[in-house]
Formats: structure tokens, C-alpha cells, sequence
């Protein structure tokens, strides 16, 4: 079900003041920045190899993101797989009894259909299904 780690997502309080450190002290090639609204927040990819990390810098207080730098601060946010056909990932996943935080997928950054799992059903860790665009 699962090809590859997609990236790993770091809530960060400013784009602006985060992707330097990424790009020029870690010397990660650096992708863009894209606002998904629907998810409210602002995104920056990075890449180092076949990896990326994608910083997520909140634009309203009722983003998710947001709420989880209010509790958590800032720092690793979620970890993305990603997969082929995410409607039978999704479909897997419940008839095994997973909890979904999307049980239908959405759109992404970058083109992408995504699917959240609930992280009481994943050990605590908010895990997100990837499918690249076409």
C-alpha cells in the first residue's frame, strides 16, 4: 500500500523566518511556497535526496496548524506516505478499523489528494496518505 515516506510536515510561526535555516544553513533545495486555503495555511517544500519536509506556517487562528503550535509549539507536525491509489488505501483502512480523520480524500499542496489518519489510531502520530498529482 505504502511506496515511500513522502516528506515529513514541521509546523513553524513564519515561512520567512523557518526556510533560511532549510535552505541555506542545511543547504535543502528549496521548492516554492503555496497557500492551500482550504487547510489555511501557507506551505514550503524542501528537498534533500528523494525526501522532502514541508514547512507549514499557519494563516488564521482557526487552522489546525495553528491550534497544534497553541498546544505543542512549533515542531514536527506529521509524517506522509506516499501511496498509488489512495481511495483503496483509505478503503483498507477502515475495513481494518482504522480511524480516519478524511475518509474521503482532499486536495494537498503541490497537486496532491490527501487523506489523514486519526493519530489514536496510529500511536499518537498524525499520519497522512499522499497520492501525487498527474
Amino acid at each position: 500500500m505504502l511506496t515511500k515516506i513522502n516528506h515529513i510536515g514541521i509546523a513553524v510561526q513564519s515561512l520567512d523566518a523557518t526556510i533560511p535555516f532549510y535552505r541555506d544553513n542545511l543547504g535543502m533545495a528549496f521548492a516554492g511556497i503555496e497557500e492551500v486555503t482550504e487547510q489555511k495555511v501557507r506551505v514550503a517544500m524542501l528537498s534533500v535526496g528523494e525526501s522532502k519536509i514541508e514547512l507549514l506556517e499557519p494563516t488564521s487562528a482557526e487552522s489546525p496548524v495553528a491550534k497544534f503550535i497553541e498546544k505543542n509549539g512549533a515542531g514536527i507536525h506529521h509524517i506522509a506516505y506516499e501511496v498509488a491509489d489512495i481511495e483503496a488505501a483509505i478503503a483498507k483502512l477502515l475495513a481494518d478499523g482504522t480511524r480516519m480523520v478524511d475518509e474521503v480524500p482532499r486536495n494537498g499542496a503541490h497537486g496532491t489528494r490527501i487523506a489523514f489518519i486519526h493519530p489514536k489510531s496510529s500511536n499518537g502520530v498524525l499520519t497522512e496518505l499522499c497520492q501525487a498529482g498527474h
